[in-house]
């Protein structure tokens, strides 16, 4: 018997799978979403006794609109089969919360953080073509608990991995200096 998939096992048992980036999965492969989640709740080869999946499976996928190249977007007839919600950045003191919980380091420091990423979050779509995410900030935070120098730490973290323009990473290199 073949080793089955978690799509096919979620599907099967009524349970929810959680695809992240989907659009970095192969477009040919996408389309196999489509019977699963229209009115035919059906995978193809993968049927229940009774044609149907469990009446309890669900799907939600993830992706970045705009954030990968134009190649890499979700084909229309994709996107219509489900709802979709909006994500930002947390406000200023969740954010710092999430920084402070996930790197142990205090509040002062994670709110100069988020100072940061909120000055690199405003230069999107003004020479920047994403902003510094929470991810960077909790790197900045692993790496200072390593022993490295807080402002090196910020320029690896929040500035040389979103932009390779000079211009742009002395501006950043600024506010970092502003705090460190």
């Amino acid at each position: 018997m073949a080793r089955q998939g978690p799509l096919t096992v979620a599907a099967r048992i009524g349970a929810i799978c959680y695809l992240d980036e989907v659009v970095e999965a192969r477009q040919d492969t996408t389309v196999v979403i489509h019977p699963l989640t229209d009115h035919r709740r059906t995978a193809a080869g993968k049927k229940r006794r009774d044609g149907e999946l469990s009446s309890d499976f669900q799907l939600v996928i993830s992706y970045n609109p705009g954030y990968q190249s134009l190649m890499k977007d979700l084909k229309q007839s994709t996107k219509q089969r489900f709802g979709a919600i909006d994500f930002d950045y947390p406000d200023a003191e969740i954010e710092t919360a999430i920084v402070m919980h996930e790197t142990k380091v205090d509040k002062a420091v994670a709110r100069s953080w988020w100072q940061i990423a909120h000055r690199a979050r405003n230069l999107k779509g003004h020479g920047l073509d994403e902003g510094i995410s929470t991810r960077l900030l909790t790197y900045a935070g692993q790496l200072i608990a390593r022993g490295v120098a807080p402002k090196a730490a910020c320029q690896m973290t929040l500035v040389r991995p979103i932009t390779d323009d000079p211009d742009m990473r002395d501006t950043l290199d600024a506010a970092i200096n502003t705090y460190f």
